[in-house]
């Protein structure tokens, strides 16, 4: 047994037909326990072609030696599973990495062995689903019959003709993203030698559109919003003067806001049903003007009193926004409901904007003005020290540049 297996790991050359097969052992597969070889075919059986035989098993022993050889021959299907069983991510995200892989990524390439998954493997794959998401291969076709049986006619029936649909460049980058964490643990765990997602291009990430409403759009948003109600007056007004997003908004309870102080302590969100960190996993502290403080002391009283005529005792555990389900307060908002709140708002006044566009008016608003790209940073809760807030925001930092220079200008000395 001990002779068969040092023959086993000097590797051998044997004729086959009218080539050479060079065949190595290259160890066992950690997961599924099959002996593992390493193979090639040289054509010819004369002297130059023995001569590229040995060579290549030279070549394969140092693969061996230098453990650059694939460890393991399992699937990319396992691969995903077995990364999705072991990584740390919010309940959230695995549910959309759940439905990419499931739908998009095991379809097309599951049951690839993951020693044969390269970058250009994955570049093709995602320039497919650049085309058409389903990955058809071209031809017309029918997507969905509306009849069963055999003999019915397509064109009276009705049915629905298959029709491309390019996948998102920005869904294609999240798609390489999952594949990338995957690759990048088999990498870990000495699967493969390398993650081929390191390397292989994925689509271009399209430069973020701001787009906030203007000034004079968001003064007839917040009036309106008043309008409606005080507690959704405050809300919005909350959202424009602060940034905060929408599950920080909704997630906001009255302990974080200290009135004296006039700052908000934000250190929550309200996502999916339940509270977690922010977006960022930071806790920052938003400073309040001396407007919003007297709106917000005015909503304290408003659902002190709410809650107390309601039979229940004001804590400021409370939630500060909460909808008509729970009026005392011990839910917060739903945020799907606060978003189409908005949207039947901004349609009522016929202004084509959303929700997270508030977000982008606090932005531009104070960069605007003159704020320093960090402190504006600081208020939103992007990371990076404001590259962030650089990237999407370039076209105001650029404009605020520009007023700076021009101010700088104006204090010099006039040439005669």
């Amino acid at each position: 047994m001990g002779r068969a297996n040092a023959a086993r790991s000097r590797g051998s050359i044997r004729q086959r037909g009218g080539s050479l097969q060079v065949r190595l052992f290259s160890g066992r597969d950690p997961v599924t326990g099959k002996d593992i070889y390493l193979t090639a075919s040289i054509k010819g059986t004369d002297k130059a072609a023995q001569r590229k035989a040995k060579d290549k098993l030279a070549e394969f022993r140092a693969q061996v030696i230098n453990q650059r050889s694939a460890s393991t021959s399992v699937t990319l299907s396992y691969t995903l599973d077995e990364w999705l069983r072991v990584t740390e991510i919010e309940d959230s995200t695995r549910k959309t990495y759940v439905g990419y892989i499931e739908r998009t990524i095991k379809p097309a390439l599951g049951v690839v062995p993951l020693k044969k998954i390269d970058a250009r493997t994955l570049e093709s794959f995602y320039t497919e689903l650049r085309r058409c998401r389903a990955r058809c291969d071209g031809k017309p076709r029918v997507e969905r019959h509306s009849s069963t049986a055999s003999n019915h006619d397509c064109r009276q029936a009705g049915c629905k003709a298959h029709q491309c649909r390019p996948m998102a460049a920005s869904t294609v980058r999240q798609v390489h993203a999952i594949l990338s964490g995957a690759l990048g643990a088999a990498e870990r765990w000495d699967w493969i030698a390398t993650n081929p997602a390191r390397i292989a291009r994925r689509p271009k990430q399209k430069p973020p559109e701001p787009d906030p409403p203007t000034p004079a759009e968001a003064a007839r948003l917040v009036e309106e919003a008043f309008r409606m109600d005080d507690d959704w007056g405050t809300l919005v007004w909350l959202a424009m003067t602060t940034g905060m997003r929408r599950g920080e908004l909704v997630g906001l309870r009255f302990s974080r806001i200290d009135l004296d102080a006039e700052v908000i302590d934000l250190r929550r969100s309200w996502v999916g049903g339940k509270e977690k960190d922010t977006k960022t996993h930071q806790n920052r502290r938003i400073a309040l003007d001396t407007e919003t403080v007297g709106l917000l002391k005015e909503h304290k009283r408003r659902v002190q009193q709410r809650v107390r005529s309601l039979g229940g005792k004001f804590t400021d555990n409370l939630f500060v926004f909460s909808g008509t389900k729970t009026p005392d307060h011990s839910e917060p908002y739903s945020p799907n409901a606060v978003t189409q709140r908005y949207k039947d708002m901004t349609t009522r006044l016929g202004i084509d904007t959303h929700l997270h566009a508030l977000r982008h008016y606090s932005a531009t608003e104070l960069l605007s003005a003159g704020i320093d790209l960090r402190t504006v940073a600081g208020r939103l809760g992007h990371g990076g020290g404001g590259a962030t807030t650089l990237r999407v925001y370039a076209a105001w930092v650029a404009a605020t540049d520009r007023k700076a220079a021009e101010i700088l200008a104006s204090r010099m000395p006039r040439r005669e």
